[in-house]
């Protein structure tokens, strides 16, 4: 029995559909469907009922199915841990990136660790957009916030402070804010996740919590889109101070009223499952950890954040 046609077995089991599995696994629909014959041909059982519209498991695919899956699974990371051991980094990095982040920071991080490793394909995907593991086809995810799946396995990068920013000349042509009552009559330039418009702001100071409601005239469900606005300076935004940081340091953009701290967030690279987490996935951990505390040190160390 072929490892390839168990794995032709386990997609067709996902997407419940020959020709669709064929389409994820690159291949003929023939192809699919031979493959399928051929291991229930060897086990003496059909795995899929199927009707002229509806493919599903059937009962001997209900028991054979998750022990196949395993054994998939116990063969990939015992693979890796010989390629581990003998320090082979290869294969390809698909990996989801925020817009702004990825484009900005992770992007040419990832330039430089494909030259350090020539045998590594990378396959990116921007988006502010949840990511679904099995749905867009990625092995990892460099995300704001921490994982909220149990399920998924992931590594803390850092912890990251939310700076509320301006270009230089709206604070000239505005003024400069003191309170968040000030802040109230700025332009909000408004980040949107999920049709969620995230026009109230929570700020402290000294313990004391402050929640304002901003009004603006643009709106986004792209990070980096709201961020160019800010640098045009277009109106006030809150971002993470790692996406600004460049801006920062250039001074493209200003911290305002830096006493009145928005809550911080955490960046964390996630993977679907623990046989996920391969060699190749700890160097990038590693390296993200350095770079984004490396860049951290650099704008406190400024007075920037």
């Amino acid at each position: 029995m072929l490892l390839e046609d168990l794995q032709v077995i386990l997609k067709v089991a996902e997407f419940r559909s020959i020709t669709a599995a064929a389409t994820n696994l690159d291949m003929r629909t023939a192809t699919a469907s031979a493959a399928v014959k051929r291991v229930e041909a060897s086990l003496g059982a059909e795995l899929f009922v199927r009707t002229t519209r509806h493919l599903r498991l059937s009962t001997a695919g209900e028991r054979y199915l998750p022990q196949c899956e395993q054994a998939l699974k116990t063969l990939e990371q015992a693979k890796l841990n010989i390629r581990e051991d003998s320090g082979i980094i290869d294969g390809e990095i698909r990996i989801a990136l925020s817009s702004d982040l990825g484009r900005n920071l992770i992007n040419p991080w990832l330039d430089e660790f494909l030259t350090q490793y020539p045998k590594v394909a990378l396959r990116s995907s921007i988006s502010d957009s949840n990511i679904d593991f099995y749905r867009d086809s990625v092995d990892m995810a460099l995300r704001y916030g921490s994982p909220n799946d149990a399920t998924m396995y992931g590594f803390k990068i850092c912890d990251v402070p939310r700076v509320i920013c301006a270009s230089p000349d709206y604070v000239t042509k505005q003024g400069m804010p003191k309170d968040p009552k000030a802040l109230m009559e700025c332009n909000g330039l408004l980040y949107q996740l999920q049709d969620i418009l995230q026009d109230e702001w929570v700020l402290t100071q000294d313990n004391t919590e402050y929640k304002i409601k901003l009004r603006g005239n643009r709106a986004s469900n792209d990070g980096d889109i709201v961020r160019r606005w800010c640098v045009a300076g277009k109106g006030v935004a809150i971002k993470s101070s790692l996406d600004m940081s460049s801006d920062l340091l250039a001074g493209n953009v200003v911290n305002l009223m830096p006493d009145y701290k928005p809550k911080s967030t955490e960046l964390w690279l996630v993977c679907p499952s623990r046989q996920s987490i391969t060699p190749t996935v700890r160097l990038l951990r590693d390296m993200f950890r350095e770079k984004t505390e490396t860049i951290l040190a650099t704008i406190r160390s400024k007075g920037l954040i």
